[in-house]
């Protein structure tokens, strides 16, 4: 096969596979039922088994509707958090996009069902290996693992159609919205990390017009902090 169309097969977004019953549930109770429409998010989220995300400890839980830890300080968001952001990133079959904070890879198996290709970064080495992984087990092959620092973003491989960041920064620095191509936006929370009950953050969206980024809130919500620095 020549080398210009293996690259291309790779880059396809993985077909799309038999629902699995309980991630179909899941959809339908925690996604679906409370107002996630679009019909793209839903079916990649249907086709993935979340207990290939968690640890054993946590597998008969890996549906349930909240954040689990899968160690190192980090967590996989709850489904309808994953839904929400996904379903906010407005993905085309043709983007490009960077995720910060690759964490267990679940929401990087979902992004690579519904655009070109991905670019995760985690600054953890041994979560960088096991989604590395995980993504190899369920065919995830247009998603590229960086084990890098990245609160600013990744530059070799820029501009990105859509960003999305899943960990918290007091504020979102301006390399890292730089890095998206011009029309292209990005969602991430922003605000308190402290971690106290008095912490607050917004899950938000940035979207670039030439050098102008337009901000728009969606919902409260809570994340661990974004940490600085590879491990």
């Amino acid at each position: 096969m020549p080398i210009r169309r293996l690259a291309d097969l790779l880059r396809r977004p993985p077909r799309r596979q038999t629902p699995d019953p309980p991630a179909a549930r899941m959809v339908a109770d925690q996604l679906r039922a409370r107002g996630i429409r679009d019909e793209r998010v839903l079916g990649a989220m249907s086709a993935l088994d979340r207990r290939l995300f968690v640890t054993r400890e946590f597998r008969d839980h890996a549906f349930e509707d909240r954040p689990l830890s899968i160690g190192y300080g980090q967590t996989i968001s709850q489904p309808f958090i994953v839904g929400v952001m996904t379903e906010h990133l407005d993905l085309r079959p043709h983007h490009r996009v960077l995720e910060v904070g690759t964490g267990s890879a679940y929401q990087a198996a979902v992004l690579s069902r519904l655009c070109r290709e991905v670019v995760t970064l985690e600054r953890i080495p041994e979560l960088a290996r096991s989604a590395r992984e995980r993504l190899r087990s369920v065919g995830a092959g247009n998603v590229l693992v960086v084990q890098t620092d990245g609160s600013s973003g990744y530059s070799a491989r820029a501009p990105y159609d859509r960003i999305l960041v899943t960990a918290a920064a007091r504020e979102i620095r301006r390399e890292l919205l730089e890095q998206l191509a011009d029309g292209g936006a990005m969602v991430a929370p922003v605000g308190e990390t402290l971690g106290g009950p008095e912490s607050t953050q917004t899950l938000a969206k940035w979207t670039r017009t030439g050098d102008a980024f337009d901000r728009q809130d969606i919902m409260p919500v809570r994340f661990v902090p974004l940490v600085e620095g590879a491990e």
